[in-house]
């Protein structure tokens, strides 16, 4: 309440102070009684007289009626700090669902961009699954053919070792010997 004008000086006259409405009247009763200025409705007021009753009307203005006027002021600060502090949380509102939508959309994105990387993942995998199925049937085909030529030899072989005829054009039976000296 620092901002109320100080009390009334002790070294005014203490006597019956009139009162606002009195000294209000007087105002009023002052300017109308004033004399019109030739030709015009302004009219001529002293204004030493005029300024010292308005002055000891605005002493007279009750200690309430001051109180309520600084409190109307106090308000009118505290509204405009409390739009201020609306306003400072709407835009940090904003910017926070900003932020989320553009987090969403990045993330969406990555969602995306993720379904595309498997999908090409699985692709390339069952290329590469038919790839490694093609060389391993190609090198089992070329082992089995080398397989079976080498079974071939062997049999030959063995035919050769089992079953050539003697210089007398008989077969030699198992026990015999094919390296032996004939007799």
């Amino acid at each position: 309440m620092s901002d109320l004008p100080p009390p009334p000086d002790a070294t005014q006259p203490q006597g019956p102070q009139p009162t606002i409405e009195e000294l209000l009247e007087e105002a009023i009763d002052m300017v109308a009684r004033s004399r019109p200025l030739p030709m015009s409705t302004t009219v001529k007021v002293n204004r030493d007289d005029l300024l010292d009753i308005l002055e000891q009307a605005r002493d007279e203005l009750p200690e309430e009626m001051r109180a309520a006027q600084w409190l109307l002021k106090e308000k009118e600060e505290f509204l405009a700090g409390a739009r201020r502090e609306r306003d400072e949380i709407i835009d940090q509102g904003r910017d926070q669902v900003t932020r989320m939508i553009e987090r969403q959309e990045v993330m969406r994105v990555a969602e995306e961009r993720a379904r595309q990387i498997v999908g090409e993942a699985r692709t390339e995998s069952r290329l590469l699954r038919r790839q490694v199925e093609d060389y391993c049937d190609q090198k089992l085909a070329s082992f089995e053919i080398i397989l079976e030529k080498t079974q071939k030899t062997v049999n030959a072989g063995r035919e050769k070792l089992l079953g050539p005829a003697s210089t007398d054009g008989t077969k030699l039976s198992e026990g015999d010997d094919p390296f032996a000296e004939p007799l």
